[in-house]
């Protein structure tokens, strides 16, 4: 990695993407397009977050399985999909339905009932014309089902029942006998012959949709690389509970705690997360299992990633070291909100919150957590091959796991308001390290604007006395000197032009390999894609306001993106 070029790029979440023609959310077509458009403005790398299939909340960090595809990022026009009648495409995607969700937000639940639709009129032709009959399709469809055997099956099977549990997917509250792969399958044979059949179907239609959504995935990799733009996606470091791969291959996790993190500075977004930490539900992973097979789960992951990716960004890379567990679900955390260690752990058996497999108090404890996270992260690296891997390494960082990344060549990242503590000065960009990714800020953390106009909030509401209002006052100080080389005591209330491009420019000249920034810290905006520790409305459901191959008619957009490419020219980071 540190012999790479320079480079500068983007972040954006899929869903984000106007394409040309879309459904109401991105697609496959989208990243093309935002492919096309960053080799046009000479940008090296489209960074996206993760695109695996996601339940209820749409957080692409709360995957129902860690292996599949998000179905709503496949393209489902008839040109993109050459099962789909143009005729069934017409009849089902009227403008009636179409034309109210390519206007404004997201809107998830219509978005993923349209495109089921076509995808289902896509396989019922596949399996009148295709399906069985040797055709070069349906030889494709048997050699990706031989792909992906490994997985394959059992998730389609996890769908089908649960699109038969009224589409949740908390296994632990279906049938017993429907709570794992085994009894599922013999249930499955004592069916009534129609509705087995039909269940089989529905199988079958799963296993279709992901062999779409890998085939799709897989050109977008292809067209990334013809137009010299690596695309880098993200492998969060956990699954979620009530997900496939819990269901499927339940002996690799402990189920009886919860994975997350402990409380620190950014995210006092609630009085739990500030009291407790983050409880993301997340189960623990059995890595002496994993290890006597190999690790054969994470290497089949991180293959996926192969296919449709040229680069990933391992999130909570921290994980692979030590994660800090909860001795309960997040779903209890109102219970736990108002007690005192004591009586928490009276109710826990003893247990509190804390890091596993061991905390970084003694000597012995680091030397066994790096050594883990060596170990694993060495794992990782040799099932990615020639895909470049990059570390999300923020939060509350070991001093072990800096040098360890940099010794296998792993880069992290360098966000400048997080490499101090609070209230001190930015570390001038000159000492950022080679080996790293750095940007104003990730897809977690309010925007550049946002956080200057959040600091003026706090002063305006508690004034410059107040505990908060002289940590906001510093954080101001902060960013507009490293912005612009003076340490003003009192910053200007106006985010400025000399503080966006100041700002972007100290990133550019700074050693770190890759700027790759948000559009909003691009254009200058505060919105933000996520609230951490909120759910739903708003998050992730923010779109562009144009289409991709429109966005540069925006006079005010292409002025913006105009000055981040001068300044990556400028820093030899432009192609």
């Amino acid at each position: 990695m540190p012999s790479s070029p320079r480079t500068a790029g983007i972040l954006i979440p899929v869903s984000a993407i106007r394409s040309s023609i879309d459904l109401g959310v991105g697609d496959t077509r989208g990243v093309r397009e935002m492919i096309d458009w960053c080799a046009q403005h000479g940008l090296g790398v489209l960074q996206i977050l993760p695109i695996n299939e996601t339940s209820d909340d749409n957080s692409p960090y709360n995957a129902i399985s860690s292996l599949a595809l998000e179905p709503t990022t496949i393209a489902t026009d008839p040109d993109a999909l050459p099962d789909l009648d143009p005729a069934d495409f017409d009849s089902i995607a009227t403008p009636a339905r179409i034309d109210p969700l390519r206007a404004g937000p997201v809107q998830y639940a219509a978005v993923r009932a349209l495109k089921s639709d076509l995808l289902s009129a896509a396989f019922r032709r596949f399996e009148q014309v295709h399906a069985g009959r040797g055709t070069p399709h349906d030889l494709d469809f048997r050699s990706f089902r031989d792909e992906h055997a490994a997985w394959l099956g059992d998730y389609a099977l996890f769908r089908a029942l649960m699109e038969h549990n009224g589409g949740w997917p908390t296994w632990e509250c279906w049938p017993t006998e429907q709570q794992d792969p085994t009894s599922a399958r013999a249930g499955l044979q004592t069916l009534p012959s129609g509705h087995r059949e039909s269940i089989e179907e529905r199988i079958r239609f799963f296993g279709y949709v992901q062999w779409i959504a890998f085939r799709q995935w897989e050109e977008v990799r292809r067209h990334g690389t013809r137009r010299g733009v690596t695309v880098m996606g993200d492998i969060p470091f956990g699954v979620g509970r009530s997900s496939a791969d819990v269901w499927a291959t339940r002996d690799i996790f402990n189920l009886d705690w919860s994975g997350g993190c402990p409380p620190e500075r950014i995210f006092k977004v609630d009085p739990f997360t500030e009291k407790w930490g983050q409880n993301w539900g997340i189960p623990l992973y059995r890595w002496g299992l994993l290890r006597s097979r190999g690790f054969d789960w994470w290497r089949t992951r991180v293959g996926n990633l192969r296919r449709i990716f040229h680069a990933f960004r391992i999130d909570h890379v921290l994980g692979f070291f030590r994660i800090y567990a909860f001795p309960w679900t997040p779903d209890r955390n109102d219970h736990f909100l108002p007690l005192t260690e004591a009586e928490a752990a009276a109710e826990t058996g003893g247990h509190l919150p804390h890091f596993s497999r061991c905390d970084d108090e003694t000597p012995e404890h680091r030397a066994e957590n790096q050594t883990q996270g060596e170990e694993l992260l060495r794992m990782i690296l040799d099932a990615a091959g020639d895909t470049a891997v990059v570390a999300e390494d923020l939060g509350v960082v070991p001093p072990y796991v800096p040098p360890t990344l940099a010794a296998l060549g792993i880069p992290g990242f360098a966000i400048p308001f997080l490499m101090r503590n609070a209230g001190e000065p930015y570390p001038a960009p000159e000492t950022f390290p080679e080996l790293a990714v750095t940007a104003p800020a990730t897809h977690d953390h309010p925007p550049l604007r946002g956080a200057w106009e959040e600091g003026w909030r706090t002063l305006d509401i508690h004034g410059p006395e107040s505990a908060a209002g002289r940590a906001a006052q510093a954080e101001l100080r902060a960013i507009h000197a490293f912005a612009t080389g003076i340490d003003a005591p009192v910053p200007p209330r106006a985010f400025t032009e000399a503080v966006h491009e100041g700002f972007l420019a100290a990133l550019m000249r700074s050693p770190a390999r890759r700027v790759i920034c948000l559009f909003a810290d691009i254009l200058g905006t505060a919105d933000r894609y996520n609230t951490p520790g909120s759910v739903g409305d708003p998050n992730w459901t923010p779109r562009l306001e144009r289409p991709v191959p429109e966005l540069d008619a925006d006079p005010a957009f292409a002025a913006h993106v105009s000055r981040y490419t001068t300044l990556a020219r400028k820093h030899g980071r432009c192609g």
